[in-house]
């Protein structure tokens, strides 16, 4: 403890994430400023869709706003009806419960692996029943699901699978990436992602019905015979050639940015080792794949403390988020929910769980502060809590 102490400082305040933009970045998007390409039907959105695809190992990719407004399509091109039935992690953002209430269908929420914090076949299994239509598989901080075993079940049962890779760009599974699993795969940009265009998502498929259709989904509809004449009323869910731009130029740079990622994950489980017996960290590989520590967290043992330590390290300059609040307890999700239901896993992690500064602008040394102030604050809020 002594020689973790020693690295306390007074420093200035870090923040959980700063987007880490490079002069490669700025140049990009000025390029595109300078040569008008900045409407979302610019050539440089077609250019991002491309190689995002590629990445991805898709055949389509189609840019939207956000990743939140990527699931919404994601599910609406599927056509579900009222009494549709979708699997889905009760561990994860909203936005995923979201997407399929809006959709009409019925959400069935399953617990999560308590080691690498994922959605479990066996459970998706157990969950499955004559109405299930689609599978909502979301890759979570930084670990992938087990994609291969749940695509294999859903193609054998003629269930859709949706897989949601926003936290997990430029993550594989037995050499097959994170973004290439199930008929429809979604993806955020936002500014905290390791590709970010500030805003932003896409839907990534091999289905070329699907990808028409969603290009026309995501520009209220224009068909090329008769531009104005309108046979949907669908979005504008575009994404502008700035946004585009800076997510091209990011994306050529992700390798620098998950290499990062992976250093400060190990050494903050190298920093926090001897302390394993107050918080447990998170896996440093699981079904084969390495964390990209999209964020570091760490469970809490001691319950009940969690938001005294969060507060004690904002006191100290440091800023911090829990993990996702469950699903099945969201009050805006209860009244499609069935009946009440308990996850322990989703409600452990949801309780208990917290996540660390990491980025471009958290040094080492910071790492050092972060990690003695995080155990100085759990053994205070301990001992107050008794």
């Amino acid at each position: 403890m002594r020689n973790l102490i020693k690295h306390i400082s007074r420093s200035s305040s870090v923040p959980v994430f700063r987007p880490s933009l490079t002069t490669r970045d700025v140049a990009t998007v000025f390029y595109t400023l300078i040569t008008n390409q900045i409407s979302g039907t610019s050539s440089m959105v077609s250019k991002f869709e491309r190689e995002m695809a590629k990445f991805s190992k898709r055949k389509f990719g189609i840019a939207v706003s956000n990743g939140s407004v990527a699931l919404d399509l994601a599910f609406e091109v599927l056509g579900l009806s009222k009494d549709d039935e979708v699997i889905l992690p009760s561990f994860t953002i909203i936005s995923c419960i979201s997407a399929v209430i809006r959709c009409g269908a019925k959400p069935v929420l399953v617990d999560v692996d308590p080691h690498n914090w994922n959605m479990m076949f066996d459970s998706v299994r157990s969950a499955t029943t004559k109405k299930t239509k689609c599978v909502l598989m979301v890759h979570t901080y930084g670990l992938p699901a087990d994609a291969l075993k749940i695509e294999e079940f859903c193609k054998n049962n003629g269930i859709f699978l949706i897989e949601d890779s926003a936290e997990a760009h430029g993550q594989q599974l037995e050499g097959r990436p994170c973004g290439s699993f199930g008929d429809i795969s979604t993806m955020s940009f936002y500014a905290n992602k390791h590709i970010t265009c500030g805003e932003g998502g896409m839907v990534l498929t091999n289905n070329e019905g699907f990808a028409t259709q969603l290009m026309q989904m995501r520009n209220l509809g224009f068909e090329s015979g008769r531009r104005f004449y309108h046979q949907n009323l669908w979005w504008n869910y575009r994404l502008s050639g700035m946004q585009a731009a800076l997510g091209v130029s990011q994306l050529s740079h992700i390798s620098r940015t998950i290499k990062l990622k992976k250093k400060q994950g190990a050494y903050y489980s190298f920093l926090l080792s001897p302390f394993f017996e107050l918080l447990t960290p998170p896996l440093q590989s699981s079904l084969g794949a390495q964390n990209h520590y999209w964020v570091y967290g760490v469970i809490l043992k001691t319950k009940g403390i969690r938001e005294s330590v969060m507060k004690k390290l904002s006191e100290e300059g440091i800023e911090t988020r829990p993990f996702f609040w469950p699903l099945h307890e969201q009050p805006a999700a209860l009244p499609h929910i069935s009946a009440p239901i308990s996850l322990p896993v989703a409600e452990e992690l949801g309780r208990n769980g917290v996540y660390l500064p990491t980025g471009s602008h958290v040094t080492k040394r910071m790492q050092k502060n972060i990690s003695a102030k995080l155990i100085k604050a759990i053994i205070s809020s301990t001992t107050e809590l008794k």
